[in-house]
């Protein structure tokens, strides 16, 4: 049975819910700037709490690694940045990887050729499940799982329409990947544990 709302009460408290049925990108739209971060998948809505500062930290030296080595013709994001392959989608990446003709106005609605996601406590359970199964269905080519407590980073590509994993690193070790361009990825430099 769907919950019944007052429409005019979650205005005046300035929540915006959907009517009735799935959410959808339009219904994300109203929602505040508030400095949680809300993601859709299948028309669910789901909601996370701001980052902690160490997440931001392998956020941010991923993003000078990815932004550095990246060619022209490609565009390194970092979150708050949604990715809306349709409808009832919409996902927040902490980094993701596009080629620039793909970039919109306001969202990216093409697959990313790279989706990064860093593990927290609060999201460690979407990202390896609902996460990694939206990309992997919306054609997102790679998939990195970087894991900061343990100094891990896992390199995933799409193959057949499932992510195999084709390289992992841990602390001190190093790894070159070659999707979506040539980079070295070394925990140790990269990640604040």
């Amino acid at each position: 049975m769907p919950v019944q709302r007052d429409e005019g009460d979650l205005k005046a408290a300035g929540l915006v819910l959907p009517p009735t049925g799935p959410w959808t990108v339009d219904d994300l739209a109203k929602l505040p700037d508030d400095g949680l971060q809300y993601e859709l998948f299948d028309g669910m809505l789901v909601v996370s709490p701001a980052p902690a500062p160490a997440h931001q930290n392998a956020v941010g030296e991923l993003h000078v690694l990815l932004h550095t080595a990246c060619p022209p013709d490609l565009k390194v994001f970092m979150a708050p940045l949604d990715y809306q392959p349709d409808r009832f989608t919409s996902v927040q990446p902490d980094l993701l990887v596009v080629r620039e003709d793909d970039v919109g106005e306001k969202t990216i609605q093409r697959p990313p050729l790279l989706a990064v996601e860093v593990l927290s406590a609060s999201t460690k359970r979407k990202d390896l499940t609902v996460k990694l199964e939206t990309y992997a269905r919306t054609g997102v080519a790679a998939y990195w799982i970087v894991d900061a407590e343990k100094a891990t980073i896992r390199v995933l590509e799409l193959v057949d329409g499932r992510y195999e994993q084709v390289g992992a690193v841990t602390w001190d070790e190093q790894l070159t990947v070659e999707h979506p361009f040539p980079v070295t990825l070394h925990p140790a430099t990269l990640l604040d544990t």
